[in-house]
């Protein structure tokens, strides 16, 4: 039986945030496995903007995306609300932790080494939106594992 740990505010809310970005996440892979590429105006638009090159945003690739990014969004949050006698949760979101700051050190790397200056969208949100959100929703969710 599962007990809920009333103990850990501040690790829950972060625990709560990071589930409600994993969650945003997915459905945001799903929308784009529908055809549309909103905020682009075609899908390699989209990929150049998000990726920084040419990759398919076809359901075979997003979907998957959304189903993984889905389920870590229910075990951070199930982390988050403190239920005990499970470790597959906690685990799940030192995992989704190690995931984001990894893509926030690769991300520091490419600032620093992968600037090209063509005026692409890629740079700009990698160094502005993607790196320092992956860096501060990774540290938050690495607080709300332990």
């Amino acid at each position: 039986m599962a007990v809920i740990d009333i103990q850990r505010p501040r690790a829950a809310v972060g625990g709560r945030a990071v589930a409600v970005l994993l969650a945003v996440l997915a459905l945001a892979h799903v929308y784009w496995a529908t055809g549309l590429t909103w905020p682009a105006a075609d899908e390699r638009g989209l990929s150049l903007a998000v990726l920084g090159g040419v990759v398919s945003f076809g359901p075979a690739v997003v979907l998957p995306l959304a189903v993984l990014e889905g389920g870590a969004a229910v075990a951070v949050a199930a982390h988050a609300r403190g239920v005990r006698g499970h470790r597959v949760p906690q685990l799940v979101t030192y995992a989704v932790a190690c995931g984001m700051l990894l893509r926030g050190a690769a991300g520091l790397v490419w600032i620093v080494v992968g600037r090209d200056g063509s005026g692409a969208a890629f740079p700009w949100l990698n160094a502005l939106l993607y790196t320092p959100l992956s860096m501060v929703f990774g540290w938050t969710a690495l607080r709300a594992a332990r």
